[in-house]
């Protein structure tokens, strides 16, 4: 099978750091589901999801190898993580959470 071309968006001020955007490293800021409060969040590629986790914008899981994104309260702290699938997290105003945390 012949290799892909890489796209050149792909290394356009990446090629100094050798790897991802550095925001999206430690993490980007987000308004939240409710509005109202900032929220870090984190992409999680396939290969470091090893663990089943529950999409609180679904309640459906997250099974292991699959991307997706981890979001939590900036000032809240990481105690507070939850996973989300990215589509439920695009839509996250736009329809409510269906699963509540304790």
């Amino acid at each position: 099978m012949p290799r892909r071309k890489p796209r050149s968006d792909r290394h356009a001020d990446h090629s100094r750091s050798g790897g991802a955007p550095i925001g999206d490293v430690f993490g980007r800021t987000e308004s939240g589901p409710d509005g109202d409060e900032t929220y870090v969040v984190r992409t999680i590629p396939g290969t470091r999801a090893v663990k089943t986790y529950r999409c609180p914008g679904c309640d459906h899981e997250i099974p292991p190898g699959v991307a997706h994104l981890v979001a939590w309260p900036a000032h809240g702290g990481e105690d507070d993580r939850r996973h989300w699938h990215r589509g439920c997290w695009n839509g996250r105003r736009t329809r409510k959470i269906t699963r509540r945390w304790s």
